[in-house]
């Protein structure tokens, strides 16, 4: 059993603002047991800012602070920013931190879709991630990950039991329902458990935004090895704690063994 919690929030423009929604979120994680602590994509700074200038590494001042955080409570935090690339863009990164583990995966899959187009200034990783908390391996995927469901199989075969995602998903007619729905898949695509903190939505936290960029629907949601939603937030700034119990993946992956079956 792993006690984990999705920290919702909206994030700004202004990195030292979201660390500090970090340092509360965090401890109020911390104070109900939560061993990980996943933020959404983008907390250093939301999507519709201009990204380049504040990209930094992970050994930089703000990943570094996230440390410190991580280390004060002696969880794992998940957290989305933005690193340097060579070509002048930049990776999103989510950032993991904590017991013992320090690492960055580059989102793979860009979110060129629905009129916007994330790789203009945002370049593709390459690389899978995967962290560990008291045994447990859990694979890293960031939002628009969710719709290529290799993805989550490939971080399975690598021993994840647990896929820890974050997401700045973006409003629209449907959009909600795809959400719900591609978490669902994607967790039994993978015999998973699915772990997926999205923004908050910022009307409901009255933060002002760029109107056409993904900054988040709120609805962070847990979904089980067998795609059942077992806890859900709703749209504003929030705090949930779920207890994920691994041996579920076993029990699933008997009874209902794609990951086995599989021929191509």
């Amino acid at each position: 059993m792993v006690r984990i919690a999705l920290c919702q929030i909206t994030s700004t423009a202004v990195p030292s603002d979201n660390l500090a929604l970090v340092r509360d979120a965090v401890a109020r994680a911390a104070a109900e047991g939560a061993a990980v602590a996943v933020f959404p994509e983008a907390t250093m700074a939301s999507f519709g800012t201009s990204l380049a200038p504040l990209a930094e590494p992970v050994d930089g001042p703000w990943a570094t602070a996230v440390a410190s955080i991580a280390v004060e409570h002696d969880m794992l935090v998940v957290a989305g920013m933005f690193t340097p690339s060579p070509d002048g863009r930049v990776f999103n990164t989510l950032l993991a931190t904590g017991r013992g583990q320090h690492l960055g995966y580059d989102k793979i899959h860009l979110f060129d879709a629905f009129g916007f187009a994330e790789s203009r200034t945002v370049a593709a990783g390459s690389d899978l991630a995967l962290v560990s908390v008291d045994d447990v391996t859990m694979g890293l995927a960031t939002c628009y990950d969710v719709r290529f469901p290799e993805l989550f199989t490939r971080l399975a075969d690598r021993g994840a039991t647990v896929m820890l995602m974050g997401a700045s998903w973006g409003a629209g007619p449907g959009k909600r329902e795809q959400w719900e729905l591609l978490v669902r898949a994607r967790a039994l695509d993978s015999t998973s458990w699915l772990v997926a903190c999205g923004q908050a939505d910022p009307a409901v936290a009255g933060v002002e935004v760029h109107p056409k960029a993904p900054t988040g629907i709120g609805y962070s949601t847990v979904a089980s090895p067998a795609g059942v939603v077992v806890g859900q937030l709703g749209a504003g700034p929030d705090v949930l704690v779920v207890d994920v119990d691994v041996a579920q993946v076993e029990k699933t992956r008997e009874s209902i063994p794609v990951l086995a079956n599989r021929r191509l």
